[in-house]
């Protein structure tokens, strides 16, 4: 399974949805009806799971599974 996989079946775990429903691209907030407490969850559900920390001036650019999935990849080379 690669990272973007996995960050789409964090994001489904935390909005309670079919892990098949969650584009990479869709807008996490905007496309899936995340809010605010859901983001941060999120968030913290990706650090723990990628054993990261993702810096809060960063999360404002990461609104979708790709580009969660880029940063991660970008951090770990």
């Amino acid at each position: 399974m690669d990272v973007c996989e996995r960050i789409c079946q964090i994001i489904a775990r935390q909005l309670r949805a079919e892990d098949d429903t969650i584009e990479e691209d869709a807008d996490i907030i905007e496309d899936l009806g995340a809010d605010s407490l859901d983001v941060v969850e999120i968030l913290m559900a990706v650090e723990e799971s990628f054993g990261i920390s993702v810096p809060e001036e960063d999360v404002v650019e990461l609104r979708t599974a790709r580009e969660l999935a880029g940063y991660i990849e970008q951090i770990a080379c």
